[in-house]
């Protein structure tokens, strides 16, 4: 099955899902590709409290839900299936997708908006993945408000670890780095800002073995690489944070990335593609922040009709 599109958006968080209210409304009628993992990580945030516009907390996959919602009532089309490949050396661009039954749908588009975001790197345990939105995350921005008086840990030692502990302790009672080397990764003036603060303890050789609790965090299992030694620290959160991955590798031959992965970005939502554009943490690095995420959709979809437009 060969579908044509004016505009395919791949990715359905909130970078895609404003990029594709704001194409709609613009008279597009774009195809959202969900991809992996619909809704994005805000499928796995509970109460998400600094969104605008909700005078209570929202839960995340509530905001998605009501997105995808306006984006539908707009006339946005959805597909939930993954793509398979793509090929940018020739226009119309091709999509293909892999369907429930198996079957192969191709999809032609005149533009393109990657909003395919980026993944947190987790430790790899069952208990991290259990009690994700429960005392575990991988966000301080987003969900260091909750620890108001609490012990937290930060399982990392660079510079978004450093990051993390810094904002954590505006809120929190106490901040414990956990680290399995013996000094941080992180650069010289981060170091420095931790070491100063008198909240943030430092627990060096040691990783996280397990993290206990049925409904909520109570403690982490921590063992020191040195001695082998295990013990159990009692505390209320625990923030990951050994780094992102860009969810690029679907575009690797494709477009251009930079060193780290993350899809290059040129004017506003432009890549170096013509016709192919940008949008979310899949380009942006350091803020990560729905908020971010959602403003570079709606710059995207301008970008794409301005595009679109100009083509005619």
């Amino acid at each position: 099955m060969k579908i044509h599109n004016k505009l395919v958006i791949i990715g359905s968080g909130p970078a895609g899902l404003t990029a594709s209210i704001y194409a709609a409304r613009g008279g597009i009628e774009p195809l959202v590709i969900s991809g992996h993992e619909p809704g994005g990580q805000l499928m796995y945030t509970t109460e998400l409290e600094n969104f605008p516009g909700f005078d209570e907390p929202i839960l995340g996959p509530t905001l998605m839900e009501k997105m995808r919602k306006q984006a539908e009532r707009f006339g946005t089309r959805f597909v939930d299936n993954a793509i398979s490949s793509v090929e940018f050396s020739s226009k119309p661009f091709r999509i293909r997708c892999s369907n429930s039954d198996n079957n192969i749908e191709e999809y032609f588009a005149d533009s393109v908006i990657i909003a395919t975001g980026a993944s947190a790197v987790w430790l790899g345990l069952e208990s991290e993945q259990r009690l994700r939105g429960r005392g575990v995350s991988s966000c301080a921005t987003c969900d260091g408000f909750f620890f108001k008086g609490k012990d937290v840990v930060v399982v990392g030692g660079g510079d978004t670890a450093m990051e993390e502990a810094l904002f954590l302790i505006k809120f929190t009672k106490n901040v414990t780095v956990i680290h399995r080397r013996d000094k941080l990764n992180a650069s010289a003036i981060m170091q420095q800002k931790a070491f100063r603060n008198e909240k943030i303890s430092f627990l060096w050789n040691t990783i996280v073995e397990d993290i206990i609790g049925d409904s909520k965090v109570e403690s982490v299992r921590v063992k020191n690489i040195i001695t082998e030694q295990t013990s159990d620290i009692r505390t209320d959160g625990v923030f990951v944070a050994i780094g992102h991955k860009p969810n690029t590798d679907l575009f690797k031959g494709q477009i251009e990335l930079d060193e780290r992965g993350y899809i290059k970005k040129y004017e506003e939502s432009k890549t170096n593609i013509d016709g192919v554009f940008v949008a979310g943490d899949v380009y942006d690095y350091r803020y990560r922040q729905a908020v971010t995420a959602a403003g570079s959709g709606c710059k995207a979809a301008l970008d794409v009709i301005n595009y679109l437009e100009s083509k005619n």
